[in-house]
């Protein structure tokens, strides 16, 4: 019996999913786990929207998203064949750990990494075996991809080209669109507006919003409630200060509206995030 790959906020071990999508595969909106989430490109091109970033993805590309990260992928064109794994931070070992390139930075924010041309065949083949191993399933399934794990992240380790601080030209090549995703970045906790992220980059109020959902698959006041989520995730990791002090600091003027939002993205209370994270 083949085990799905569960889709938001969690898992129960080692799972991978190999799939082609076009523009015809529609996702349920910005989602979570509550494990890691590894994305790689084989063929084709998606773009992918993380924190507050949005990049164009090309074969060999490749994103580890931690736990709890709002994250969205559209396909603008197709096909696009992907490999997502999703796994817990206890199934990576800690030599295993040691050897990713900055591992206290890898393994905590959203990073970006390219497997050269020459080495595509060979990381392609350990994620066809992890792939395959869903259809399998039993009593040795979950060492094995254990250990295909470990193999995985060392090949990476070895061979890749890691990007800690991603260039303009990694990202969506829509200046307007990048843009306006800078400027909610830096101004979330205003009193924010799309008139006046339209207003930043000189577009009306609706063209601007037709263009971000069209290039990025979600609304621009949809955008500013997914940074200013993040940021109040981040927050309620890094201090000890109030939910609703949180809140506010982080854009929002109502504590019960941003009790809701989380929520509703996260799938559990800013209370309880604080607690399973």
């Amino acid at each position: 019996m083949a085990y799905p790959v569960p889709t938001h906020h969690g898992t129960d071990g080692i799972h991978a999913e190999t799939k082609t999508r076009d523009t015809h595969f529609v996702m349920e909106g910005h989602h979570c786990h509550s494990c890691y989430e590894l994305f790689y490109v084989e063929s084709g091109e998606c773009r992918f929207l993380i924190d507050d970033h949005i990049f164009d993805l090309h074969p060999g590309n490749c994103i580890l998203v931690p736990p709890m990260t709002l994250h969205y992928t559209r396909y603008m064109s197709g096909p696009c064949r992907r490999t997502v794994l999703l796994f817990r931070g206890s199934d990576i070992e800690e030599e295993v750990r040691q050897c990713m390139p900055h591992p206290l930075q890898f393994f905590s924010e959203s990073s970006l990494f390219q497997v050269p041309e020459a080495s595509r065949a060979q990381v392609a083949a350990v994620l066809s075996e992890m792939a395959a191993e869903e259809r399998i399933r039993d009593s040795r399934s979950a060492l094995l991809q254990k250990m295909r794990l470990q193999t995985l992240l060392l090949l990476c380790s070895r061979v890749c080209s890691f990007v800690f601080d991603p260039p303009a030209d990694i990202r969506t090549n829509d200046r307007q669109i990048l843009q306006a995703a800078r400027f909610i970045s830096q101004r979330f906790a205003d009193s924010l507006t799309s008139a006046d992220v339209a207003r930043a980059v000189g577009f009306s109020p609706n063209y601007l919003s037709r263009k971000f959902r069209a290039a990025t698959g979600i609304g621009l006041h949809e955008y500013i409630v997914f940074v200013r989520l993040q940021r109040a995730a981040q927050e309620l990791l890094s201090t000890d200060d109030s939910i609703t002090a949180i809140a506010l600091r982080c854009g929002f003027s109502d504590s019960n509206y941003f009790k809701d939002a989380f929520k509703k993205k996260y799938g559990v209370s800013p209370r309880s995030y604080r607690k399973i994270t």
